[in-house]
């Protein structure tokens, strides 16, 4: 590699984009490089002590490690130009190179660039957050491997000490046959991390370095069963509409029931790219799903399969970001994050439930891993598909739009073309044995006794909702929040489940002293006790967050579900998405009025996407399904349209109803909110981004709509108070040419102390 003398680089400046929250990149001088040494790192071959460094090892991309106040930062090289806006003795060198080639490719690095830009983000905090923390601590990307290998010619004295020493003598036994075995391979054979030391003392083994292994392409084959399922003429049309564009950028929603067989429209045209080389990027909302979509592909396809999600240790996260990086790993199944994973060789993207608000990231860097899969897809040049069985109202209304192709699927596969039947149970006269009708618990004993599994959903973790006196009426609420705490059984506790604050269940009253403490409402802790005391023989398996926190809980407890034998499911939200459970014939929604009277708009859509997708876990084996919704408001609209028409009806009357009040998806928001101790700070400080706000509209005669500064639904928080001002225009483009100005402005602004503002574009929680 060509040199450049440190002569030759006077007036060159390199923009790096630092963690930071400031909304701008910062200069530096490539003065004074040095390649970093990690593990006999390879960047050493960048730097050469007599004539300096090569200026092709500052490419964009690679990581570098600067000064930033009195901190040593790892940030990465946004470009390299000629000249700075700062005077030059003002600007520091940078300390180290961390890398020899772009960590990203470059439809990655563009798309976290224009991120950045979209989601009004600082730069750097985008970079970090699109990395393994690994890489964010400035670790090498590759590390070279530690190797033990016998001395070069030891002494007969020395091996004479072996004599005797047994354990010795075998590891060196070992070590010789073996080849250069690592650390983690002695001991997977037997051997102690203690005796490989023993044998470094006598001198008869050593350590050294070796370059990490190269990459090499993975091959891809279907497994025997490749076409064991015949598809059905929807499933076989959606295939060939799809594998025309599979080359090329285009948008599909795959618009198909529970039970429709999306995942195997998704194997066959998996299979199409697999076959010439090209990696598939699978994005699910929830850790608990990747185990049975990995278990699922790896069966079928014999191609690496890696996972990338928060679940993996840093070292696990590392290795599959890697893999798929250097094209070693022809699937990536991820959560929210892996939008961000590079690919050697891109060639699929698919988005499975894309309708889940899991993929709006809710704090930081506020981004929408669906959106952004939108947009990588047309930066790659590559299809996208979108699937769920209860799509967004955003995607319907692109696919009215013409700007996605929408394919349905109406029926389920197979012997399962039936409709679950769903009936739903007026409560609001009737008395309840711990939330449960009479005549649900009779379908529920009807259902066990003839050997089928049964799905109760109640979407409130802990015993009760509600702790009080029933002398005085005094709550137990949450000084942290304006909310109640949660009583919970096991531990017996007092909960927050919106700041984590934990209490001892108290004896008496606080406010009168009285003794007589009770709970109102239900969670799943008190009706699993209940279900346990109504059906004894039955196991009744509990999943909900609480539940399964231990690593693999959940793994077994769907391992026992799949057996088959009768049992009770339990459970919240983490049981209504993706699960295939084939002996489930009956779910019962125990309380269906929880989203019906929200402060989100988007709350009915929430509600019925849950019903749906919680309804679709019942008769998908060749068993029929029933579904029992009980309600105090059975005679509500969308109640009502969900029982008797469809969910497609539902969204249609909902998308009509969006229009009229000018909401998205028909505008577009952000919401800023300010988050203090004390209220009135965080209002006058709203109060003086609204005059800024209403004059930059003012100026650029932008069609902005400004709503507050309000109070937040849920005002206080984690012994904060929340104002909000929200943003609202029928033109995208004007509201980001807002924000950009207002950002810059915002930049100079004094913040008050200890004031927390976040920017959330598009945003999905507005509680």
């Amino acid at each position: 590699m060509p040199t450049t003398s440190k002569s030759n680089y006077r007036g060159l400046t390199i923009r790096v984009a630092v963690p930071s929250p400031l909304r701008r990149v910062f200069d530096y001088l490539p003065g004074g490089i040095e390649p970093e040494s990690n593990s006999g790192s390879a960047v050493g071959a960048l730097a050469n002590s007599s004539t300096g460094y090569s200026v092709d090892a500052l490419k964009p991309g690679i990581r570098v490690r600067v000064p930033f106040g009195n901190r040593k930062l790892v940030g990465v090289v946004v470009a390299v130009v000629t000249g700075s806006t700062v005077a030059a003795n003002k600007l520091k060198p940078v300390i180290a190179i961390l890398d020899r080639e772009p960590l990203f490719t470059d439809a990655v690095f563009n798309i976290l660039q224009w991120a950045a830009n979209y989601y009004q983000h600082p730069l750097g905090e985008v970079f970090a957050a699109a990395m393994p923390g690994k890489l964010r601590n400035g670790n090498q990307l590759k590390q070279d491997r530690q190797v033990w290998t016998i001395v070069e010619s030891p002494s007969e004295e020395k091996l004479k000490s072996l004599s005797r020493a047994f354990k010795q003598k075998a590891l060196f036994e070992f070590i010789e046959s073996a080849k250069q075995p690592s650390r983690a391979e002695c001991q997977l054979a037997g051997f102690s991390s203690p005796l490989l030391g023993q044998l470094a003392a006598k001198n008869l083994i050593q350590s050294r370095l070796i370059p990490a292994p190269v990459a090499t392409p993975f091959e891809a084959e279907e497994s025997d069963t490749d076409f064991e399922l015949s598809l059905n003429d929807d499933q076989q049309n959606a295939v060939t509409a799809i594998s025309k564009k599979l080359n090329r950028y285009s948008c599909f929603l795959l618009d198909g029931v529970t039970g429709s067989g999306k995942t195997e429209v998704y194997m066959r045209i998996m299979h199409s790219q697999l076959s010439q080389g090209k990696q598939c990027l699978v994005m699910v909302p929830e850790i608990g799903l990747t185990p049975q979509t990995i278990a699922r592909f790896e069966k079928r396809f014999t191609c690496p399969v890696v996972a990338i999600h928060s679940g993996l240790n840093e070292s696990e996260r590392l290795q599959a970001w890697n893999q798929a990086r250097d094209g070693s790993a022809g699937i990536i199944i991820g959560t929210r994050s892996a939008i961000f994973t590079p690919m050697a060789a891109p060639g699929l993207i698919i988005v499975d439930e894309e309708h889940d608000s899991s993929f709006k990231q809710q704090e930081g860097f506020r981004y929408s891993a669906r959106d952004l899969a939108v947009i990588r897809a047309r930066e790659e040049n590559i299809c996208v598909v979108l699937g769920s069985a209860t799509p967004s109202l955003e995607s319907l209304h692109n696919a009215n739009s013409k700007k996605f192709k929408r394919l349905i699927l109406p029926n389920r596969t197979g012997a399962k073309t039936t409709r679950n039947s769903m009936t739903i149970i007026d409560v609001a006269n009737e008395t309840l044995h711990e939330g449960f009708s009479e005549q649900l618990l009779y379908k529920i004993q009807r259902h066990i006794k003839q050997r089928n599994q049964v799905l109760v959903f109640i979407n409130r973790r802990g015993f009760a909702p509600i702790l009080n006196c029933q002398s005085c009426g005094w709550i137990a609420e949450c000084e942290n929040c304006i909310a109640q705490f949660t009583v919970h059984a096991n531990p017996s506790s007092l909960r927050c489940h919106h700041c984590g604050t934990f209490r001892q269940l108290p004896r008496f009253c606080p406010n009168c002293k009285s003794k007589n403490l009770g709970t109102i409402g239900i969670g799943t802790q008190r009706v699993e006790a209940f279900l346990n005391a109504q059906f004894p023989d039955t196991p009744v398996l509990r999943i909900d967050r609480d539940s399964t926190r231990r690593k693999a809980s959940l793994e077994k407890m769907l391992q026992q579900i799949n057996q088959g034998d009768p049992c009770i499911l339990l459970g919240t939200q983490m049981l209504a998405k993706g699960h295939h459970f084939p002996n489930i014939t009956l779910v019962a929604i125990v309380d269906a009025d929880a989203g019906l009277f929200s402060a989100d708009f988007r709350g009915q859509e929430h509600m019925a996407q849950t019903i749906v997708q919680v309804a679709g876990r019942a008769g998908r084996a060749n068993r029929p399904g029933e579904v029992l919704i009980q309600s105090r408001h059975s005679a509500h609209a969308t109640l009502q349209t969900l029982s008797t028409n469809s969910y497609a009806e539902f969204a249609r009357l909902q998308l009509a109803e969006r229009e009229n009040a000018a909401m998205p998806p028909f505008s577009h928001l952000c919401l800023l909110r300010a988050e203090a101790v004390d209220l009135k700070s965080a209002i006058r400080f709203l109060d003086k981004i609204a005059a800024i706000t209403d004059n930059l509209c003012q100026q650029g005669n932008l069609p902005v709509e400004r709503l507050g500064p309000i109070p937040a639904p849920m005002e206080k928080r984690a012994g904060r108070f929340r104002i909000h001002l929200i943003l609202k225009s029928k033109n995208r483009a004007a509201l980001q040419a807002l924000l950009s100005q207002l950002c810059e402005q915002l930049d100079t602004l004094k913040y008050p102390s200890g004031l927390r503002l976040s920017i959330d574009v598009d945003p999905q929680d507005l509680t």
